[in-house]
């Protein structure tokens, strides 16, 4: 149903940081660096069939984080989901909404780790076992 996901930054050159290591966790490579007819730098990560996109705002006014928004990246493992989580705080992300690990109880219960990038815009890593 998605073609491609994009959130603003106010910052191109610390979004590609952050996002190079966040995405290289999950084996996305070097993004498409872009720039646009009106001068804004844009950044396109691609990686099995989904693109993720991360641009400076084109009509010129601060990058804002969409409230109540949150983008999901699928994870192969556990452990793949832990990495994804401590690299985004490790390059200046911040851990919000609980530990990294199942969200219940329940056997086969979906695992979550929820995480802000550097401007603000709400990450989720999810590993579904089974």
């Amino acid at each position: 149903m998605l073609n491609h996901v994009m959130v603003g930054t106010n910052d191109i050159e610390r979004a590609k940081r952050f996002y190079d290591a966040v995405l290289g966790v999950l084996g996305a490579g070097e993004p498409v660096r872009n720039v646009n007819g009106t001068g804004q730098a844009r950044l396109f990560y691609r990686h099995e069939g989904s693109t993720f996109g991360v641009t400076q705002p084109i009509d010129g006014q601060p990058a804002t984080h969409a409230n109540g928004g949150t983008i999901g990246f699928k994870c192969k493992s556990a452990e793949q989901l832990q990495q994804f989580h401590d690299t985004a705080v490790a390059q200046g992300g911040t851990s919000i909404e609980g530990a990294p690990g199942p969200r219940d109880s329940k056997p086969g219960a979906a695992h979550m780790a929820y995480v802000r990038d550097p401007d603000g815009n709400k990450l989720c890593a999810v590993y579904r076992p089974g």
